[in-house]
C-alpha cells in the first residue's frame, strides 16, 4: 500500500458548486467510509522562503490536500469520484508519497 496526495488546485469551472460545505461534507464521508482517507485541509495563504533569495509569493491555485492509501496511483484515482474540484471541471493532482 502507498500514501498519495491529491492537490486541489483553483481552476474548477463550477467554482461555486465546489465550495459549498455540505458537497465537501458528503465527499469526506465517502473518504473515511473508505478506510484509506488519511486527511486534508484546505490551504491558505503563505510566502516562499530560499537561503538564496527574496520572499516570494506562493503558488496560489494550489487550494487543498487529500492523502489517501492506495496500491497504485490508478487505484488513487478513484478518489476523484465526488471530489468537488474534479467534479466541477478543476485540477487535482495526484502524487505518491515517497516512503522513508
Amino acid at each position: 500500500m502507498h500514501d498519495y496526495i491529491l492537490l486541489m488546485h483553483d481552476d474548477a469551472r463550477e467554482s461555486s458548486r465546489a465550495d459549498t460545505d455540505a458537497v465537501w461534507a458528503r465527499y469526506f464521508e465517502a473518504l473515511a467510509k473508505s478506510g484509506r482517507f488519511l486527511g486534508g485541509s484546505a490551504m491558505g495563504g503563505g510566502k516562499c522562503y530560499a537561503q538564496s533569495s527574496a520572499i516570494r509569493e506562493i503558488t496560489a491555485h494550489i487550494t487543498g490536500y487529500i492523502r489517501v492509501q492506495a496500491a497504485s496511483i490508478d487505484e488513487a484515482r478513484r478518489f476523484l469520484e465526488g471530489n468537488p474540484v474534479f467534479e466541477a471541471g478543476g485540477t487535482v493532482e495526484i502524487r505518491e508519497l515517497p516512503r522513508s
